[in-house]
């Protein structure tokens, strides 16, 4: 089997879907932007530097679903798709997505975004698996809290080899391949058998540099 892994935000995607989600409510006035405008752009400068804490930067985002149903968010979480997020997707990613499919290779987006706000997006590029951070649901409510391993930095190889292990994927038996901008996914780019950097971060491109990695721009 062959297996291509590809990070959402700065990748296939113009721009970071939490942070869009963010200023998105905001823009909706369901956010103060005295208080979250601000926030916003303060996880978006510590998680290009690599520097960000994973726990609070993942719970920042996810608490905005607060006390709400997953039915409560619906109309929103289309309107989001289909007015921030699809007019950002970029037409390089979108046709390294079909080169792999046309070769027979299985498809997966892995993302630190969570599932909620990030699986319309996958299901419009046609892939039908994800492996995101997950948020919490009790009594039909999100609760703002995470749940489970978050699929972030070391956390993203982990959720990978639990997802070969529940398929009984052999992962030692796969051919690889790897796509992402950021410095919080080398753990998952040294894990893959090809790596490819996308619009790459400074730190990222040195790692890249090192390492002999392709590095492309889709846009």
């Amino acid at each position: 089997m062959r297996l291509a892994l590809f990070d959402l935000d700065h990748t296939l995607l113009d721009g970071d879907s939490d942070q869009l989600w963010c200023d998105f409510l905001i823009a909706q006035g369901m956010l103060d932007k005295s208080i979250f405008a601000a926030k916003n752009e303060a996880m978006a400068r510590d998680y290009k530097s690599g520097a960000v804490d994973v726990q609070a930067f993942c719970e920042f985002y996810i608490g905005t679903l607060t006390l709400k149903s997953p039915r409560e968010w619906e109309p929103l979480r289309q309107a989001f798709l289909n007015d921030w997020i699809l007019p950002r997707l970029c037409a390089g990613g979108k046709a390294q997505i079909k080169t792999h499919q046309a070769n027979g290779d299985r498809v997966v987006m892995t993302t630190a975004t969570n599932r909620f706000i990030t699986e319309l997006t996958a299901a419009h590029l046609g892939m039908t698996e994800l492996i995101a951070t997950e948020a919490e649901v009790q009594n039909g409510l999100f609760t703002g809290r995470t749940q489970g391993v978050l699929n972030m930095r070391e956390g993203k190889v982990s959720r990978l080899m639990a997802w070969c292990a529940e398929r009984q994927i052999d992962w030692a038996q796969l051919e690889t391949w790897g796509y992402s901008d950021s410095i919080n996914d080398l753990p998952l780019l040294k894990a893959v058998t090809h790596a490819t950097v996308t619009q790459g971060d400074a730190l990222l491109r040195a790692e890249a540099a090192q390492r002999g990695w392709p590095q492309i721009d889709w846009f």
